[in-house]
């Protein structure tokens, strides 16, 4: 497939690159960046798109390969990033065993992303840096993965968010994912001082802070709106169509794994 968008960040001292990739193209959530400032590299792209990928990682030396969590569109590389890189990649301590035993994704996400290959990384060291020596810190985010892990730039303001922004509003649910935490998470990020947020789907947010404060208050409107409705007596299902409409065809294809009725149901476990 072919490059389906280019990114370039003048950020000053450092320029940040990315290519946005995907088998797919039926919105952001089927396709995918990948970042890279100078020779750091974040998340590893899908491995059904490896011939760009590959492109993308020559331009240029790699000293060190970040990746986020342990999801397909976000590992699935790694192994072959590492072969022709020499480059073993950082990886949070909760994905290592499954990154290095690979796993079975869903029919629907195999599609669109392909299947991750197994890959032996490392916990992120004491302290990571751009290579200039300005600190990388990274942040553990739990709600869409429990291994969730941002990379926040102090120097530059910056926050590469991986899956904890996408969405001001979110309309659907990963029947995995944990809005109490979510949410948590989101209050625990906007304690940092950043302002441009570098999403892998939504692309780069110059008014990073903003967005994602307001999709913490959508979050909040969501939980309280679904709880009123719910002890009004409605039922899952009326609630799910009064706040967020109907399923749509991706909740069908997916067995319901990622549907409207698996946000609202955690929106009900949400304490306020």
């Amino acid at each position: 497939m072919p490059v389906r968008g280019q990114y370039n960040f003048d950020g000053g001292s450092h320029l940040v690159e990315g290519i946005r990739i995907g088998r797919v193209d039926a919105g952001i959530n089927t396709t995918f960046i990948i970042y890279r400032i100078g020779d750091t590299v974040i998340d590893c792209g899908p491995p059904n798109q490896w011939e760009e990928v590959k492109a993308f990682i020559e331009r240029g030396p790699v000293r060190q390969l970040l990746i986020t969590h342990h999801h397909e569109d976000h590992s699935g590389n790694g192994s072959r990033i590492k072969d022709i890189t020499g480059v073993t990649p950082f990886a949070p301590e909760l994905a290592q065993a499954k990154l290095a035993a690979g796993y079975k994704v869903p029919p629907l996400q195999r599609y669109i992303w392909g299947s991750p290959i197994p890959v032996k990384t490392v916990t992120y060291p004491d302290e990571m840096t751009l290579s200039d020596g300005s600190p990388i810190i990274p942040v553990h985010v739990p709600g869409h993965a429990k291994d969730l892990t941002v990379f926040f730039l102090p120097k530059q303001k910056w926050l590469f968010s991986g899956d904890l922004y996408v969405s001001k509003s979110l309309k659907m649910f990963r029947n995995d994912e944990n809005l109490s935490q979510l949410m948590s998470s989101i209050r625990r990020v906007l304690d940092l001082d950043f302002e441009i947020l570098f999403c892998p789907h939504r692309g780069i947010v110059e008014n990073g802070r903003k967005a994602m404060e307001e999709k913490l208050q959508n979050l909040v409107w969501l939980c309280s709106e679904s709880q009123k409705l719910d002890k009004a007596g409605l039922s899952l299902a009326t609630i799910t169509r009064k706040i967020l409409g109907r399923e749509e065809m991706v909740s069908w294809l997916s067995g319901y794994n990622i549907s409207r009725r698996n946000l609202i149901r955690e929106a009900l476990k949400v304490s306020l």
